[in-house]
């Protein structure tokens, strides 16, 4: 029972009716989403799609150059359809109920479909057709944005400020035509997902300004190399020795060049390939090294097990800094992989020296201008430490390089010079996130950082008295070395190495004196 309306128009009680949509006094009703919720929601979602077609015709006939065209066509656009489709139904809903309520006083009955109705087979049909062609397009957009969501543009220009230095060395680095996601993610549908739930906080850090300056590093939960690296890298092929060439400039009036020719034993970590020796060693497959760091940064390593192919256990330990075993949980001991040594394989932060020396290699920096290598090392270094901004950076170089040239008569020359040590600057050292060579460790070598010296320092000695090696020729032996760009001095079976500044002590390890500055 409800009420009824009579012929003056007044509902009255005590008369049964049934009130269709359909009809209201006699009259067609009009459409559950003639109300202002739904013909919003009309008007943004027809709006939202053109625009995302427009956007998409863009994509697929040339592409985007800027990063943050992808994000507004796949990722905010989108957003917009759903939104106004959700108001669309909301807003015919909420119709739906306060006509019932109207008419009845009660809350409406969940609608249903009668396809017997030509108006519900029509609208039946209606909504199948646009459903299936929303959900291709959706397919489209979900398939272009998984592709965005990988690409390189998006890793490091979307948080532009955060990923700057990352981005900006990544363009330079060996590993430039390789998307970010190769390495970080690797393949599988696992790692996608946990780095895509990482990305979460990521994206919280960065909105909120709650990320590290510089990004810390090792990074913890990374992939092993053995899933991403060897992909495309195969330690386990025998390569034997591969020749390296270092120019240094010392630091005097002339720039004399210092050229060091050496052979690096890469070697192989495969038996079935060749001798298992040299770099690759480490990588073998019929053995295994263990390490156990006592710092976050992994450079004091007062522990090392190595497990040879017959199953024999030797533990090498430095004497003073003895592990217990309580110490040697398996979440702290790490099985020793490509990135132990190659832990800058694509975000290199050069340090000054090394940048200088090669821009003056490559003649980018002028020779002939007196006292060029020491002055651009001490001017980098001073910036690097002091300046807050790349801006502010850029001119302090400017600034001191021409106080320290105001004599000179080539004024072209200098000019020339500081755009090149500016270049420098720019390139690898970032002042907003406190990134430069001297935040980030890089242990291929051991010139600067400890690198191979943290386990071949020949401090490391097993129970039976055998040390890990600290010979210079278990890695690399050099054949040639002196000063100018062709060294006089060669020998195939190797020289013993002479320091430009004067011959030292062998004790004295290079990062004694060495920081990537000039040696103190």
């Amino acid at each position: 029972m409800g009420k009824s309306r009579g012929a003056g128009g007044n509902w009255k009680k005590g008369e049964r009716v049934v009130v269709k949509n359909e009809q209201l006094n006699g009259e067609k009703a009009p459409s559950l989403l003639a109300n202002p919720v739904s013909m919003l929601g009309t008007i943004l979602a027809i709006c939202s799609f053109l625009t995302v077609l427009g956007l998409m015709y863009v994509d697929f006939s040339r592409g985007f150059a800027n990063p943050y065209m992808s994000v507004v066509t796949y990722q905010i656009v989108p957003g917009g359809i759903i939104t106004g489709l959700l108001l669309i139904v909301v807003g015919a809903w909420r119709e739906h109920k306060r006509r019932h309520r109207e008419i009845l006083g009660a809350p409406p009955p969940l609608p249903h479909i009668d396809l017997n109705k030509p108006r519900h087979r029509r609208a039946f049909v209606t909504v199948v057709v646009i459903s299936f062609f929303f959900l291709v397009f959706s397919a489209i957009g979900i398939y272009r944005t998984y592709h965005f969501t990988e690409s390189v543009q998006f890793c490091g220009l979307i948080c532009h400020s955060v990923m700057k230095p990352e981005y900006t060395l990544y363009q330079r680095s060996p590993h430039a035509r390789v998307a970010c996601t190769e390495c970080h993610v690797g393949p599988g549908a696992s790692w996608f997902v946990k780095s895509k739930i990482a990305g979460v906080y990521q994206i919280y850090s960065t909105a909120f300004a709650k990320h590290s300056r510089p990004i810390p590093t090792p990074v913890e939960n990374l992939r092993p190399a053995r899933e991403t690296c060897e992909q495309c890298h195969w330690p386990q092929k025998f390569s034997g020795s591969v020749e390296r060439v270092r120019v240094h400039f010392l630091a005097d009036e002339n720039n004399t060049p210092w050229t060091i020719r050496l052979l690096l034993k890469v070697g192989g970590g495969d038996p079935t390939l060749g001798p298992v020796h040299g770099i690759h060693w480490h990588m073998s497959t019929n053995h295994k090294v263990e390490y156990l760091a006592v710092d976050k940064a992994r450079q004091d390593i007062p522990w090392v097990r190595v497990t040879d192919d017959k199953g024999r256990v030797t533990v090498y330990q430095v004497k003073g800094k003895e592990v217990s075993p309580k110490d040697l949980s398996p979440e702290r001991i790490r099985l020793m992989d490509c990135l132990d040594c190659h832990n800058r394989p694509t975000h290199i932060y050069a340090p000054p020296v090394r940048s200088v020396n090669q821009a003056m290699a490559l003649g980018r920096l002028d020779r002939t201008i007196p006292y060029i290598k020491k002055n651009s090392v001490e001017v980098l270094t001073q910036v690097a430490k002091e300046s807050r901004t790349e801006a502010e950076g850029l001119e302090m170089i400017r600034q001191r390089l021409k106080a320290r040239y105001a004599q000179f008569q080539d004024q072209e020359k200098i000019e020339k010079a500081i755009a090149e040590v500016q270049r420098i600057f720019r390139e690898t050292i970032f002042p907003e996130m406190k990134a430069s060579w001297m935040s980030y460790p890089d242990n291929i070598g051991h010139s600067i950082w400890p690198g191979c010296i943290r386990c071949h320092d020949g401090e490391h000695v097993s129970a039976d008295g055998r040390v890990i090696s600290h010979e210079c020729d278990t890695c690399h032996i050099i054949t040639a070395q002196g000063p100018g760009l062709e060294p006089q001095e060669m020998s195939a079976k190797g020289l013993e190495f002479h320091h430009p500044g004067g011959d030292i002590g062998k004790e004295l390890l290079c990062g004694n004196c060495h920081s990537g500055t000039l040696a103190q």
